[in-house]
């Protein structure tokens, strides 16, 4: 009997450990409001917004947040320092290569349970990954990757607890559908062309130009 309870005692103590979308933004959800409130009237944007866009630099290591005021016009809310993010130039061809990819995605779902405090799922591969990779042939394109908590990552976005906590928490009020996520090589607002590492393969060109159409609307 004694036996039982404490394997029932043990299970709900393993039960506790997992916390809900709806728990964590309870927890960090009013010192979040309160640090991004103010950045966000400030350009006259709602809080929460209606809709989020998330641009991931590489090279700049550099993640920044926008979302619309009142008429519909992108405004920068927000620019967190990139802590560690693994690979280069180049979108993410298979699992393991260490890449960050590169192209236009969504958030799939947050996680409020990451080993890496909290975290939001990139939508990778997504519909041209998987074309080009079926062109190509190959099968093994890798998943997983994260905008998470903490200071390392391989092929994520490592922004420390504290943006990861703002991130999730308006992620959340959001609602993922309503999320955005560029990842360039490099800031094309500001630097035309990058050098594309021999090896690559010939639609990399086309991605980066695709990648500069969609930047170009966030000055």
């Amino acid at each position: 009997m004694r036996i039982l309870l404490s394997m029932a005692l043990l299970c709900v103590a393993c039960a506790g450990k997992a916390a809900t979308t709806a728990e964590r933004v309870a927890t960090y959800g009013a010192a979040v409001k309160e640090r991004l409130e103010p950045a966000c009237t400030a350009q006259g944007v709602a809080y929460p917004p209606a809709s989020l866009t998330l641009i991931g630099l590489k090279a700049e290591k550099r993640l920044e947040l926008w979302a619309p005021d009142a008429s519909g016009r992108p405004r920068l809310v927000k620019t967190y320092p990139i802590l560690a993010a693994s690979g280069g130039v180049g979108p993410k061809l298979r699992e393991g290569d260490g890449q960050v990819p590169e192209g236009l995605y969504g958030i799939e779902s947050l996680n409020p349970n990451s080993r890496f405090h909290l975290s939001l799922r990139v939508g990778y591969p997504n519909a041209d990954d998987r074309r080009h990779a079926q062109g190509e042939g190959r099968t093994r394109l890798g998943g997983d990757i994260m905008i998470h908590g903490s200071n390392v990552s391989i092929g994520c976005l490592a922004m420390g607890d504290p943006a990861a906590e703002e991130l999730f928490v308006l992620a959340a009020l959001t609602g993922p559908a309503n999320i955005q996520v560029i990842l360039s090589p490099v800031d094309f607002r500001k630097q035309a062309t990058v050098t594309i590492p021999a090896g690559q393969p010939d639609w990399v060109p086309a991605l980066h130009a695709q990648i500069k159409i969609a930047l170009d609307r966030y000055r």
